[in-house]
């Protein structure tokens, strides 16, 4: 098996975190925070140590990086937390379901309403429409750090000045960033949600979100925290406002053995190693006839995107191709990668396209080996 869907999740993970996460179910077994007994003390320090690795990622505090399920409960707890009454979203025309289909409830339920500005080639344009879009009634920009199907970076930097100068909360969905990209506060982003089981390295079932505290959230769900117990009021200090009942404590402390994995490795090292895997991709790829890139990742633009190329075989539904490499022991997704907009605009919402996502452990043989069996198909398929 060759696994090439790391946009989804990353596999396989580093042997220290499958370790760190077996020993939890063993060694950290109590609920942290809940009693003051050693074996329960011993498990609160090890979330807070995973706490600690997590934040030091993204330049937060530790009491400001909450622990959730995932990306999408991170992101709707920002996107949920921060709305008002007929409140106003902005958001690009490049966005996941996790970001559009929180914002598009959260705007019936409460009278609002939300811009779609579009991503330019431009930074310099894609900056304007943006800044455009926002209203005086906005409550937020919520904006992918790069595009989970054709991995174009968004202008990060750029929007975070610009919702400063507005008073307006930012929110980046990091999915597809974190882990590789530059991602960290102090470059203004007030709420940075993430997924821990793709660019950290964690396992499923985790995902964080980290504030720089500036913009208050309402609780999407209330209960026992092992803070605060005699109010029937929910804590407001953070992290414990938003962890209600037990988190998935192995699974966090695992998580935070991925963030260090991160961390020492650097991002840096880890983005340059899969962008050098897409850029060998996507010039290879050009050579094939009948295969179509929708993203085509050079040397010259690496600053642009995050290591994700989409690709269709002409005459081929993306699924059905996609089936085939599966056969064959390549796992790659077809489809529409839970991103319709950034589908409708590259006109692919009726096919979906084929993700190609390469993973630091992933080596320039298997994207050869990867490349080989398209050349086959499509020329079995032209033949």
């Amino acid at each position: 098996m060759i696994y090439l869907d790391n946009a989804a999740t990353t596999y396989p993970k580093p042997p220290q975190v499958y370790r760190v996460w077996a020993d939890a179910m063993r060694t950290y077994g109590a609920n942290p925070g809940r009693a003051g007994y050693d074996f329960s003390s011993a498990t609160s320090e090890a979330v807070y140590t995973a706490r600690e690795s997590c934040a030091s990622l993204f330049g937060a505090q530790p009491e400001n990086t909450i622990f959730t399920l995932n990306c999408t409960h991170a992101l709707n707890l920002a996107i949920k937390g921060i709305a008002g009454k007929k409140s106003h979203y902005v958001i690009s025309d490049l966005e996941h379901n996790a970001v559009l289909r929180p914002v598009h409830s959260a705007t019936l339920k409460n009278g609002g309403s939300y811009s779609v500005f579009e991503v330019s080639t431009d930074d310099k344009v894609t900056l304007a429409r943006a800044e455009r879009a926002i209203r005086r009634d906005t409550a937020a920009v919520i904006c992918t750090a790069a595009s989970n199907v054709t991995g174009r970076r968004l202008p990060v930097k750029g929007l975070a000045e610009i919702c400063r100068r507005h008073g307006v909360c930012f929110v980046v969905d990091g999915a597809q960033g974190a882990g590789a990209l530059p991602l960290q506060l102090s470059d203004g982003i007030n709420i940075l949600c993430a997924a821990g089981h793709k660019g950290l390295y964690g396992p499923m079932g985790t995902g964080l979100l980290v504030t720089d505290g500036k913009y208050p959230l309402d609780t999407l769900m209330e209960g026992g925290t092992g803070s605060a117990s005699e109010s029937p009021l929910q804590p407001e200090f953070t992290p414990d406002r938003f962890e209600s009942g037990t988190i998935n404590t192995a699974g966090v402390i695992a998580l935070g053995a991925g963030a260090q994995f991160v961390r020492t490795k650097t991002p840096s090292a880890i983005l340059k190693h899969e962008l050098e895997l897409c850029r060998h991709f996507c010039e290879e790829a050009r050579k094939i006839k009948g295969l179509v890139l929708y993203n085509d990742i050079t040397q010259q633009n690496y600053h642009s995107y995050a290591p994700v190329v989409s690709f269709n075989l002409i005459g081929r539904h993306s699924s059905e191709v996609s089936d085939e490499l599966g056969k064959r022991g390549f796992c790659l997704r077809g489809g529409l990668h839970c991103a319709p907009l950034a589908h409708r605009k590259l006109g692919t919402l009726d096919i979906g396209t084929v993700r190609f996502s390469p993973s630091v452990f992933t080596t320039h043989a298997e994207v050869l080996a990867l490349l080989r069996e398209l050349y086959r198909m499509a020329s079995a398929h032209k033949a």
